[in-house]
């Protein structure tokens, strides 16, 4: 008898459907005219103005146009945002290989697919009303970009080792297959280097800033979670399940784990990317409010209480340290890996 008392537990600990656990009470009509047009939401929108003009302005000038970086290209001339084509699939380490990067980003692939998929079956579409049901699909998107760029680097950088060789432009290793096809000769000056290494292409740079934008809203998302919402909610409003434990972990530990692996520059400036994303969400939930009087999916989104200007710039402070709590963890690889094996580090020092 227990133990079919416990199968029942676990059972409805890892299917519990969303429709059981906590949800906010609506304060207000939100689709009346006098819920938009007061001071809360100009003050409100006039901080999200200013964030995403500032954080466009940020993308334009470390970015640049279209014109002035194919020109640095044909100039060859590195930049805070240039990225080398190998930097997207290879490992930081000499000794490991880029096919165990490669088995990782499939395996937590496959795993973030199944997550969603299984939430969204169980829970109905109407998950993707939240952020980290946007989050979590950024991250599963950004690993299946990393995916393909691993099997595309594993397939055809012997083709790129050979070419540059026939060139004059690379230096073989001397490793065989397991050596870094970024290494250039030893004997060769510093300066050199990029001029022997092929920059990324879009999907390369496109990888890159899907993978900074989810590593800031990963820790905003994990630790709004864990640290402001499940603290004050009681057993009898909500109730853990293993989606939503999911929904708050799994993403973390797989973006960490591809840090710890990766050799993928982390430039601070893209940052912007990550305010943009979440700007883009609130305008988003302030269309559906507008159109449909729903309850907010977090109750700081709420334009109804005195204190809305208030919980939008503390929160749109939060994204700071967020990200920089993940630049700092990469800060903190590069200066332990670099010190720790000087000889068979790859990522920029």
């Amino acid at each position: 008898m227990s133990v079919g008392v416990g199968e029942s537990n676990i059972l409805g600990f890892l299917t519990a459907s969303s429709k059981r656990t906590w949800q906010p009470v609506m304060t207000a009509d939100t689709t009346t005219l006098s819920y938009w047009l007061n001071w809360r939401f100009f003050l409100c929108a006039l901080w999200i103005l200013v964030t995403m003009v500032t954080a466009s302005i940020i993308i334009w000038k470390f970015e640049g146009s279209r014109k002035s970086e194919s020109a640095r290209r044909e100039n060859q001339q590195e930049t805070v945002g240039t990225l080398y084509e190998d930097e997207a699939w290879n490992t930081c380490l000499k000794g490991i290989h880029p096919a165990w990067l490669l088995a990782f980003r499939v395996f937590a692939f496959v795993v973030l697919v199944a997550l969603i998929t299984a939430n969204a079956l169980i829970s109905g579409g109407g998950i993707f009303y939240f952020y980290t049901q946007w989050t979590f699909t950024l991250v599963t998107v950004c690993f299946g970009l990393a995916s393909s760029l691993s099997i595309y680097g594993l397939c055809h950088g012997r083709d790129h080792r050979q070419l540059d060789a026939e060139r004059g432009t690379y230096v073989p290793p001397t490793l065989s297959e397991t050596a870094d096809i970024s290494d250039v000769s030893k004997s060769s000056n510093t300066h050199e280097e990029p001029h022997a290494r092929r920059t990324a292409g879009a999907l390369g740079y496109v990888f890159q800033i899907v993978f900074q934008t989810s590593a800031g809203a990963v820790m905003l998302t994990d630790s709004v979670f864990w640290l402001i919402i499940y603290p004050f909610l009681t057993s009898a409003d909500f109730s853990l399940n293993f989606l939503i434990v999911s929904m708050h972990s799994v993403n973390a530990v797989f973006l960490l784990g591809d840090t710890i692996l990766n050799c993928l520059r982390f430039p601070l400036f893209r940052i912007a990317y990550f305010i943009l994303w979440t700007v883009i969400f609130v305008i988003f939930q302030w269309i559906v409010h507008a159109c449909v009087s729903i309850w907010w999916p977090y109750a700081f989104l709420d334009l109804s209480s005195p204190f809305a200007p208030l919980w939008y710039f503390g929160v749109g402070l939060m994204l700071l340290p967020c990200y920089g709590i993940f630049a700092l963890i990469i800060r903190l690889k590069h200066f332990w890996l670099s010190r720790s094996f000087p000889e068979a580090y790859r990522c920029l020092k």
